[in-house]
């Protein structure tokens, strides 16, 4: 099995990575590199008591993380320019959305973007369905 680089990206109070870290399974955190990536040092540290090995904090921290990344989780916003109450750069947005790794987004209507054909359900089940698919493209990658 190759270690694979799963980003955990939030920022504001970093609730939403916050979460999908604090239900994240024990053996992807021992069996993968998990880094907590915030846009700033408060979704960074909350991600970190979450259960992050490791954090990075800022722009440059962002996109060179990845760059390097096999999977990227977090809320919508964060691909969007001026996403996250505006702390999400269109730079930071523009190499988030064109990295390399797959991205597990959490949908929220909080960026002024609607998905259609999403079901409307509370934000603990997205979480929980984040991680199911994580689980699932770590599996088929170990096949």
């Amino acid at each position: 099995m190759s270690k694979k680089l799963i980003c955990v990206i939030d920022g504001q109070g970093g609730g939403i990575g916050s979460r999908l870290l604090g239900v994240m399974p024990p053996e992807i955190k021992e069996q993968h590199e998990v880094i907590a990536v915030g846009t700033n040092v408060n979704a960074t540290s909350s991600m970190l008591r979450a259960g992050a090995r490791k954090g990075a904090t800022g722009d440059n921290a962002l996109i060179y993380n990845c760059e390097r990344a096999d999977f990227i989780l977090g809320p919508i916003g964060m691909i969007v320019g001026n996403g996250l109450m505006g702390e999400v750069s269109y730079t930071v947005a523009s190499h988030i959305s064109g990295s390399r790794a797959q991205k597990i987004l959490i949908p929220s209507n909080s960026c002024h973007v609607v998905m259609a054909g999403v079901e409307q359900k509370p934000m603990e089940a997205y979480i929980q369905d984040a991680i199911s698919i994580l689980r699932k493209a770590l599996d088929s990658t170990n096949e």
